[in-house]
Parts: structure tokens; C-alpha cells; sequence
């Protein structure tokens, strides 16, 4: 599959695989975004609580600014989406069968005037 851009993977209900160059220049885009936003939400669809919340604080370690708190106390049994709110710090997750696998990122900004966008789904260690 022929990803070139962030918009490429919205068509997309699970992460394809990606090769070390689209996922660089998937990044560079994808970290400009981030800059201009006021903060981030994140939705998280895995097999398992465990994979989730390894995403999850691949993007924590990657990021310094992106804090999420009580990861310790969440789970869910079989699949999950999981959902983290960067401006609270909360996270979220419920069991849920069906869905895709990956990570959607939504930007997200305090004036009501900007539109959020959701890049996604990226592969779960797409931020390793």
C-alpha cells in the first residue's frame, strides 16, 4: 500500500505496515502537527490492554509534554480501545470487539475556530 501522507492512512480501519522511510516522513508530518496544536487526544485500538497502554507510553517517552496519569489501574479483557486526553492526563479503557488495530491521534486546539483533525491509525509501535 502506497502511504506518502498523513491523509493516506484516514481511508484505512487498521494500521498497515510501514517501511523505516514512510515512517520517518509520516513522523516529520506528523510532528508538526503536534507543535501546533494545543494538546492531543489519543485513541488506541489493540488486542489487549497490555499492547494499549505499551503504545500509549511509547508516545509519553517520545514526548515529554505528553503526560498521562493511573496507567497502572486501567485494564480491559480481549480487545480494547483505549483513550488518553493530554490536556487532563486521563486515560480510559473499555473492551470493545470489532475494532481495527492502531493509533489515532487527534490534535486538538483551544480556539473554537480551529478544526481538530485525526491522523490514524498508525501501527501500535509506530512512536518506538
Amino acid at each position: 500500500m502506497d502511504i506518502n501522507s498523513l491523509h493516506d492512512l484516514n481511508r484505512l480501519r487498521s494500521a498497515p505496515q510501514l517501511r523505516k522511510s514512510q515512517i520517518k516522513k509520516l513522523l516529520k508530518e506528523l510532528e508538526l502537527n503536534i507543535q501546533n496544536a494545543d494538546w492531543i487526544t489519543i485513541g488506541i485500538m489493540a488486542p489487549c490492554d497490555y499492547d494499549a497502554i505499551a503504545a500509549l507510553q511509547s508516545i509519553s517517552k517520545k514526548y515529554s509534554s505528553i503526560i498521562f496519569r493511573d496507567l497502572d489501574s486501567i485494564h480491559a479483557d480481549g480487545s480494547v480501545f483505549l483513550k488518553g486526553n493530554q490536556k487532563t492526563g486521563n486515560v480510559y479503557i473499555r473492551s470493545e470487539n470489532g475494532l481495527g488495530e492502531g493509533i489515532l491521534l487527534t490534535c486538538q486546539y483551544n480556539e473554537d475556530s480551529k478544526e481538530s483533525f485525526t491522523f490514524g491509525p498508525l501501527p501500535l509501535d509506530f512512536f518506538i
